[in-house]
């Protein structure tokens, strides 16, 4: 009766971890295009256009994100496999080792690039002082004027009535400290809770497990 199950498991969690690179690779590309221009990387991580000259292409990118949502369709791939099989064991099954093996190399080679494109990434300081992000202060404009005693609802019409009249100002520097804010990413606490959860797993120990018996 378990014959499959494993292996449905086993494709739904390569199809999460796949699901978080697609998504990584799609913001990677996003990011990269000169209409945003956040991010950038070395031209041995890119390549140009076969036609305009200044252009970086994120191919590994595209690749990475081509090749994880095959991932995430391997799920749908065993279940289709196994859906109407009765217990017991059928040729049908030797199927998914066609599908389940070589999804661990491509996952892997997905994780391996994305870590050399990290390797090389330059983030764009100073993003926001270009003046079309502008808007995207309002919400510090409105704080303010409530912080000062202004009803929110006072101070969001006087802050949206500023933007449609084209008179909006505001001072892009911002002081937060609270936590998880600019001013306090709180990073060092974020990498403990994670090394927390991931040594609850207890990897290390079936792995030295198999060294003793190995040795």
């Amino acid at each position: 009766m378990s014959r499959g199950k494993t292996e449905r498991i086993v494709a739904q969690a390569i199809g999460n971890v796949a699901a978080t690179l697609s998504r990584f690779a799609m913001d990677a590309c996003l990011y990269l295009n000169p209409n945003l221009g956040f991010i950038s990387f070395p031209e041995e991580l890119t390549t140009g256009s076969s036609i305009m000259p200044h252009k970086k292409n994120p191919d590994v990118f595209e690749i990475i994100r081509a090749r994880c949502n095959q991932l995430q369709a391997l799920s749908g791939e065993v279940n289709l496999v196994t859906a109407n099989l009765p217990s017991g064991y059928h040729r049908d099954l030797q199927v998914l080792k066609e599908l389940i093996f070589p999804a661990f190399k491509t996952l892997r080679d997905c994780i391996e690039m994305t870590s050399l494109m990290l390797s090389g990434i330059e983030v764009k300081e100073n993003i926001l002082d270009d003046d079309k992000y502008k808007f995207l202060f309002s919400v510090e404009e409105v704080n303010k004027l409530v912080l000062s005693g202004v009803p929110f609802r006072d101070a969001y019409r006087a802050v949206g009535a500023a933007i449609d009249a084209g008179n909006f100002s505001t001072d892009k520097q911002l002081n937060h400290q609270h936590i998880g804010s600019i001013g306090n990413l709180s990073n060092e606490r974020i990498r403990s809770a994670f090394d927390a959860a991931y040594n609850d797993f207890g990897f290390e120990k079936p792995k030295r497990a198999i060294e003793e018996l190995t040795s």
